[in-house]
């Protein structure tokens, strides 16, 4: 059964629909079940000023996306990616806890849900792919 936090956050839409005004962009699809995002990053002064997403997704992916689109604005491309690429790492490891600062995740990245983790992954890899 889907947990209602999933479900809240990926009913969540503010920053769905891609605008065209962007300064990165990418697509991925995830060849395991077939989800697609497409993200629009507007980066000014090394810092995401906007997000904008595109899914074609299931509910975990949705989720993520949308969480991820809420917590980036106004941080730094630096410590997006060390922070996805940290969450990303600790995903390898079924004992793995999310450290304080990236405690939101915490809704996404739990024993529960990781069957679906390359489902929840599939837009921070988006991210990582736009912002490289």
């Amino acid at each position: 059964m889907i947990n209602k936090e999933i479900i809240r956050l990926a009913a969540c839409n503010n920053n769905v629909g891609l605008k065209n005004e962007y300064s990165h962009k990418t697509s991925l699809k995830n060849s395991l079940c077939g989800d697609k995002i497409t993200v629009e990053i507007l980066i000014k002064n090394t810092k995401v000023s906007s997000i904008r997403y595109e899914t074609e997704a299931c509910i975990f992916c949705e989720a993520s996306a949308s969480l991820i689109s809420k917590k980036i604005q106004n941080l730094c491309i630096k410590d997006i990616k060390k922070d996805f690429l940290y969450l990303k790492k600790i995903t390898n490891n079924k004992k793995f806890k999310i450290p304080n600062k990236l405690s939101d995740y915490k809704k996404l990245f739990n024993s529960v849900n990781l069957s679906r983790i390359k489902c929840i992954i599939l837009p921070f890899n988006a991210v990582l792919k736009a912002l490289k």
